[in-house]
């Protein structure tokens, strides 16, 4: 089968021919019709977290297409049904975690595209049971940024406490950004889209931010808390240190800060204000295959589109390259047919 690989970290993707997986129990195999790319794949390729991707690596986390086999011991699938497979790859099923609905901290979990080879190819296996069903009314193309930017961004929102009504501010309208507030909107909420380029701000003002405001303009936290009091939950989901200090300053008392981009940074938080104004910091890491499940109805239901462009998996070098730059407004979907 085509696949794009990475042979080792930082190091271009070779388009080359590998054998195609062999499924085993309780596995499938999906014929791949295209895959999302994301940031955490540049975080892979490049080695940037202290737990390193496997290498050699195919990655892709948010490959969706078409089962055209399942082992014989499947029985909740069958070939020719539409499927996507997220990042939570697997995981152990039995721990605390897992059995408390919280799956996505299990510790022995394993990530597409990151610990097992992804979706950047033509064929990729999954465990039946941590797949989930494309919605007939979506194409691979729109269903694919759901399995990983729509989920997260969905979970983070569940996560922050607030209810309809309730002001939340989003940092970051970019590939998760621009989704972000769409799930936001879609909950009831009103938003506030921060980002410091004026395309994706004029990007958040057509997809229903309330108030936008560019950071390199004026200090967004000192904007918000004058004219709002602040926030009810800040989600940030942008990669700068300086983003994530922002939106923590941003949050009213009581209110909550969410933690879902990943830069190569600490994230200084001041305990006497923490304290103080009884605000919360939470981590969100992805969604459940329950949340996954909700996140694709909320699409199905056309309330949420990502903004996507094509191209073929031949283009990776050049995604890449772009999204390392910031230079993609919305989401890059690749075509793998």
């Amino acid at each position: 089968m085509k696949a794009a690989v990475a042979s080792d970290f930082n190091e271009p993707f070779k388009i080359t021919v590998v054998d195609k997986p062999e499924i085993g129990p309780g596995e499938i195999l999906v014929r791949i019709k295209a895959c999302g790319v994301c940031h955490t794949d540049l975080h892979a390729v490049q080695g940037d977290w202290p737990v390193k991707a496997k290498m050699p690596l195919i990655p892709g986390h948010e490959g969706v297409g078409i089962i055209e086999a399942v082992a014989d011991d499947v029985t909740s699938l069958k070939v020719g049904d539409r499927v996507g497979i997220p990042w939570l790859y697997s995981a152990c099923g039995e721990c605390e975690y897992c059995l408390s609905g919280w799956e996505t901290l299990c510790k022995q979990q394993l990530n597409a595209g990151y610990s097992v080879d992804g979706g950047f190819a033509q064929y990729c296996k999954a465990p039946a049971a941590y797949v989930a069903k494309v919605p007939d009314n979506l194409t691979f193309e729109e269903a694919a940024p759901i399995f990983c930017a729509g989920v997260t961004t969905y979970k983070a929102l569940k996560v922050s406490g607030a209810k309809a009504g309730d002001w939340v501010a989003i940092y970051g309208i970019g590939g998760l950004g621009h989704i972000a507030l769409q799930y936001a909107k879609a909950m009831g909420f009103k938003v506030v889209a921060v980002d410091i380029q004026d395309d994706k701000l004029h990007l958040a003002k057509q997809l229903g931010a309330d108030i936008t405001v560019n950071g390199m303009q004026v200090d967004p936290a000192q904007k918000i808390q004058e004219e709002l009091g602040g926030v009810k939950a800040a989600i940030s989901v942008a990669v700068t240190q300086r983003a994530f200090r922002q939106a923590y300053d941003s949050v009213k008392r009581g209110g909550s800060c969410v933690v879902v981009g990943l830069p190569n940074a600490d994230l200084p938080i001041p305990i006497f204000d923490t304290v103080l104004n009884g605000v919360k910091v939470l981590g969100s890491i992805v969604g459940t295959r329950i949340d996954l499940k909700e996140a694709l109805q909320f699409a199905a239901d056309g309330k949420v589109k990502a903004n996507i462009e094509v191209q073929p998996l031949e283009n990776v070098n050049d995604v890449f390259e772009r999204l390392e730059h910031g230079a993609i407004n919305g989401r890059v979907v690749l075509s793998i047919d």
